[in-house]
């Protein structure tokens, strides 16, 4: 197969140091390994390569990263391309300007669909393969398709998933005081309350702190609840603008939400007063659970891999291990399953066949499963056996996510325009949790909407 020489990513040396991007690198290096130790047989398809190289870019870091790399070894070792990941905690708000400049890498896994239409509208990405689409549509919903595709163009295959209205509690802790799992929305305040009442610690632990990225958990919370109290068919007008950001039943939501965010009888567990939430930061804010210091943290499926932050195994996630989860309740206790959640996109800066030989792997129900088998993720992909899943908690997951009957809806934020869903509403959060009124953050966030 005859090569395209592409440029390298300049990130990792000069450009990440003038944009001030903070790098992990992970390399899937091909010599590490013989091919001739590999079953290649599952890889042929891909074809072979000589010496090639394809870098990706991410928000992907620490164990999460070298268990990415680990995903596509065998797949570089049987097709000759190296695969050269750098991990950012800076990638969202950096590469635009990497793009414009002729520097990103060949691949940026991109977590939010309103970024990947705003790297479409600068002209920057390379429109997905005919071997993507076709696993796409044998192994995706047409949900799922779209949030890939920009301006009618399809342009990037999902990746990963997450359900992001999981409550983390200690199966031990209700066990020990009799506490219930929530059926309905009432329920969860009471649950709180009790918990409060009982007075040697807050119910509730909560971060929001991520860099540039500050105050993206509390949107979570927000989405949440307005998929809950109003509906897919509100939730949708509201992501898409149809109804204004401060629409009163946005306010709602919000006001509903501060019931725990704003209070002080309610958070932050373990870690000080409210507005501790702003500077805790969202991968340590669940582990006060671990020594009683709280008892309940809304963080999303992929919080599976911060119970044990140094890659060890002392806290097992089961019904009846150190942590477990129970999804946020509904309104009622017979209302549909309705849950939240997000994902990936490996998008394309370069147009080269290495390149698509990966995004067009990374998009099988081979590299999907590979990746479920190596724990703390999951996908939507439809290939995926759920039992290869690493905990009780997310084999439910993967089984939420490929049953028909749920309704599901994107992370709202990641699918607004990129100066709200990014921006405003980011810093909404932080400017509510700091005391400014509902009113006031939701003029604010309504203000800075894109006019077209």
């Amino acid at each position: 197969m005859r090569l395209t020489r592409h440029r390298r990513w300049a990130a990792p040396v000069a450009v990440a140091a003038a944009a001030g991007l903070a790098l992990t690198a992970c390399t899937g290096d091909i010599g590490s390994e013989d091919a001739a130790d590999v079953d290649c047989s599952d890889y042929e398809e891909y074809g072979t390569f000589d010496g090639a190289e394809v870098t990706i870019g991410g928000t992907i870091l620490d164990l999460e990263a070298d268990r990415l790399v680990e995903s596509w070894s065998d797949f570089a070792t049987c097709t000759g391309i190296s695969v050269d990941y750098q991990g950012s905690s800076e990638f969202e708000a950096q590469i635009a300007v990497l793009a414009e400049g002729g520097n990103a890498p060949d691949i940026g896994i991109v977590p939010q669909p309103g970024l990947l239409q705003r790297l479409a509208d600068g002209g920057w990405l390379i429109p997905a393969s005919e071997g993507v689409e076709a696993n796409v549509d044998e192994f995706w919903s047409e949900d799922w398709k779209q949030y890939g595709t920009a301006n009618d163009t399809f342009y990037a295959a999902p990746l990963m998933a997450s359900i992001k209205g999981y409550v983390w509690y200690s199966p031990t802790e209700f066990e020990e005081n009799g506490y219930e799992i929530p059926a309905t929305l009432d329920e969860l305040t009471e649950l709180s309350q009790t918990i409060a009442d009982d007075g040697d610690h807050k119910p509730w632990c909560v971060g929001l702190e991520s860099g540039e990225a500050t105050g993206w958990p509390g949107t979570d919370w927000i989405e949440d609840w307005m998929l809950r109290l109003h509906g897919p068919d509100v939730y949708d007008q509201w992501v898409t603008h149809e109804i204004p950001f401060n629409d009163p039943q946005v306010a709602e939501a919000f006001d509903a939400v501060g019931e725990y965010l704003k209070n002080e009888d309610m958070v932050n567990g373990g870690i000080g007063d409210v507005s501790t939430q702003i500077t805790e930061a969202f991968q340590t804010a669940g582990l006060p659970i671990l020594d009683g210091s709280c008892s309940l943290h809304h963080q999303a499926s992929f919080y599976e891999t911060f119970w044990n932050p140094e890659g060890g195994e002392e806290n097992t996630v089961a019904s009846d291990g150190t942590v477990f989860a129970f999804l946020t309740p509904p309104v009622n206790a017979d209302d549909p399953l309705s849950v939240t959640g997000g994902g990936e996109f490996p998008v394309a800066f370069t147009d080269s066949e290495e390149v698509e030989a990966v995004r067009t792997f990374l998009s099988s129900d081979t590299w999907a499963n590979n990746r479920v088998s190596l724990g703390g993720v999951i996908s939507a992909n439809k290939g995926v056996d759920p039992q290869n899943a690493s905990s009780e908690l997310l084999v439910q997951s993967i089984e939420i996510l490929q049953d028909p009957e749920t309704t599901f809806r994107f992370d709202g934020s990641d699918l607004m325009p990129g100066a709200v869903g990014a921006d405003s509403f980011w810093k909404g959060i932080v400017a509510w949790v700091s005391g400014d009124s509902t009113e006031q953050v939701l003029d604010t966030i309504e203000a800075s909407w894109p006019s077209s």
